[in-house]
């Protein structure tokens, strides 16, 4: 089994990653769980099996490449896992509880976290983040279940355990739970000065027009740079409805313009969109005439919403930001969304917030 740190030494040296030495001070952590878990099935003869090896919570800025050591870790084992956001693993653990109750099950909770230790020793998350108080209510015990079962855990977060659900309604029930990672995980930042998503992007347009084959065929280069491959869709569940991102990866999704503005979501479902994502590829956004006043609304709040979170954007359009709205009654509000689409496609997008979280 190759270490990851050779693994790591051996792509740096091809070419295909740039060398950083926060990413390369992670990988020690990274390799001691893989040998740890490749050894308990060695070790079975003994009356008493292995106690699996302690999990890690990795947090950092943005685009500090957490999500591509994660992808690394989990493709280099050869044991039952998941990878998985961790948006998208909350919504399932809710519609199992759901069901369990639907059976008259009196801890709904239990049963379903069972069958998540039954199928998988080893759970990689990607952006764990706490944010709405269902999950807050349910993590703590779900996450005591799986640890006394053996499963173990690897997570990435752009958020330090301590400021988990900062600010959240009663926090103090959650409180248990960080005190539960800091015990059950080693907890590692992955420091450094670099964004290597901006970095990415950085210099390179990132607003087509026209919307046609030759956009496309751009944009998929930039998907394959975000992204690092063709991604999976990532449900979210806002207030008991279901939003979905058909195309979600490494902190990246990917959608039609009418996936997300031609359906009638609202402020919380934008909210939920940009808290999950760190960049929005957005493709085929038509010309917002007067027939189109609901969907300029909604492209308008989903912006916003972007623009608060710090978030890149990747987009096609029918035209130049200044020219996609200029009639009906979106036309004088959609003046300060084109400023910012101005904005988020500037070099130094993103600069302030990396360097805060960094």
């Amino acid at each position: 089994m190759e270490p990851l740190q050779d693994r790591y030494a051996r792509m740096v040296a091809e070419g295909a990653l740039e060398f950083d030495a926060a990413q390369a001070a992670a990988l020690p952590e990274l390799d001691r769980i893989r040998e740890g878990l490749a050894a308990a099935p060695a070790l079975r003869w003994f009356r008493r099996p292995p106690a699996p090896p302690k999990g890690l919570y990795l947090w950092g800025g943005v685009g500090r490449g957490k999500s591509m050591l994660a992808d690394m870790f989990a493709d280099s084992l050869d044991v039952p896992r998941r990878r998985v956001h961790f948006h998208a693993f909350m919504a399932e653990i809710h519609a199992g509880m759901h069901e369990a109750r639907a059976r008259g099950v009196e801890d709904a909770l239990a049963p379903v976290a069972r069958a998540v230790s039954d199928s998988a020793r080893l759970l990689v998350f990607d952006e764990m983040q706490v944010t709405d108080i269902a999950d807050a209510m349910v993590v703590g015990r779900l996450f005591e279940a799986l640890f006394a079962a053996g499963t173990v855990v690897v997570a990435t977060s752009n958020s330090r355990p301590d400021d988990l659900y900062r600010d959240g309604l009663n926090r103090q029930l959650f409180l248990p739970f960080v005190a539960l990672i800091k015990s059950a995980m080693e907890v590692r930042e992955l420091g450094g000065p670099l964004d290597h998503r901006r970095e990415m992007l950085a210099g390179r347009p990132s607003y087509f027009v026209p919307a046609d084959a030759a956009a496309r065929r751009a944009i998929d280069g930039i998907w394959e740079g975000l992204a690092g491959g063709a991604g999976e869709p990532l449900v979210l569940e806002v207030k008991g409805r279901e939003v979905t991102l058909p195309r979600f990866r490494n902190g990246a999704a990917r959608a039609r313009f009418a996936d997300l503005c031609g359906v009638p979501l609202g402020p919380s479902d934008y909210l939920a969109i940009a808290a999950a994502v760190r960049a929005l590829v957005i493709e085929e956004i038509p010309a917002l005439d007067r027939g189109r006043a609901s969907e300029a609304r909604r492209f308008v709040t989903l912006v916003d919403a972007l623009y608060e979170a710090g978030a890149r954007l990747v987009a096609s359009a029918a035209a130049q930001p200044e020219e996609l709205c200029t009639e009906g009654p979106a036309a004088f509000e959609f003046r300060r969304t084109a400023s910012r689409l101005r904005e988020m496609q500037s070099r130094e997008w993103g600069a302030a917030e990396s360097a805060a979280q960094g």
